[in-house]
């Protein structure tokens, strides 16, 4: 089984008044959709009142942070608007944000949302364009002390000439020609870092996520999966964002609801690699598998 032979040095994550330890376990991150088409629960959360009782659920199975999202980015979504967008989210962010001591995540890419859920209370921005897009993302967060999500999405990366050396385990770098997925990342994620920097952010404060699914051949979603800890060269916490997606569907041909074992999969591979948070549906699952897998991990000598 892979894992990286890199440690981000980052030991914690400040974001505004809390604080995220990140001590070798990988922490859960658990997902509250409030929206109409998302692709696994679209709909199922959309009235205040279950998305509340779904996220104290989260909370009560173990999550370690709650992504709040009301656009749906799942393939073919509809943008809806800005206000639209907030109505959705920060009541629930000012509901939790009196009654747990979880940071709060906002799964959004709108300056405008970011700024109603900053103020709302939220304490992470999750960018599913990794600040390239919006660049006043960064320069929000900086000026309330909160942490982003920075993730890949980049949609020449398919297009790239295949790997065929599969990385440091193949024997270093790509090998047999083709492009490494995982150099080329880290050039898109080089600009990200650039663009917070610049607003203020700290590296501690910039959490990197490969955009599994978002403009990428399947080939390159399982390389990264197999990969992802390399991503932790450039110091920065690491999020693996994997939970039931099309990558697990093209291999075992299954719906949303029925791909939570390729979903654990995923994160047994996560925390073998040290990887700092997973975003899951299913949060009491996933954290056991990864219990789990790090004792085997310590056991076996891995990362000490």
């Amino acid at each position: 089984m892979p894992h990286s032979p890199f440690a981000a040095t980052i030991r914690r994550i400040h974001c505004r008044d809390r604080v995220l330890m990140l001590d070798g376990r990988v922490k859960i991150m658990g997902i509250v959709n409030v929206t109409a088409d998302s692709f696994s629960d679209g709909g199922r959360f959309l009235a205040p009142a279950d998305a509340l009782a779904h996220a104290r659920r989260l909370v009560t199975e173990g999550a370690d942070v709650l992504d709040i999202g009301g656009q749906s980015t799942r393939p073919g979504y509809i943008e809806i608007s800005d206000e639209e967008e907030i109505a959705r989210v920060t009541p629930l962010i000012r509901m939790l944000v009196s009654e747990t001591p979880l940071p709060l995540s906002v799964d959004t890419y709108k300056p405008a949302v970011a700024r109603a859920a900053l103020a709302a209370g939220a304490h992470v921005l999750n960018d599913i364009h990794g600040l390239q897009r919006a660049p006043e993302l960064a320069a929000l967060a900086a000026e309330h002390g909160a942490a982003v999500v920075a993730m890949h999405n980049d949609p020449a990366f398919r297009e790239l000439p295949a790997s065929s050396g599969h990385g440091r385990q193949g024997g270093g770098g790509g090998g047999g020609g083709g492009t490494d997925v995982i150099a080329e990342m880290l050039r898109y994620f080089e600009k990200s870092l650039t663009i917070a920097e610049r607003a203020g952010l700290a590296r501690g404060q910039v959490i990197l996520d490969p955009g599994i699914g978002f403009g990428k051949t399947q080939e390159q979603n399982l390389e990264l999966i197999a990969r992802v800890g390399e991503l932790r060269v450039l110091g920065c916490p690491v999020l693996l964002a994997a939970s039931r997606k099309s990558v697990i569907d093209h291999v075992l041909h299954l719906p949303p609801n029925e791909r939570e074992e390729g979903t654990l999969t995923t994160t047994v591979l996560a925390a073998w690699q040290r990887i700092d948070l997973v975003r899951v549906h299913d949060v009491r699952a996933n954290q056991r598998a990864a219990r789990m897998t790090e004792a085997l991990r310590e056991a076996a000598g891995i990362g000490r």
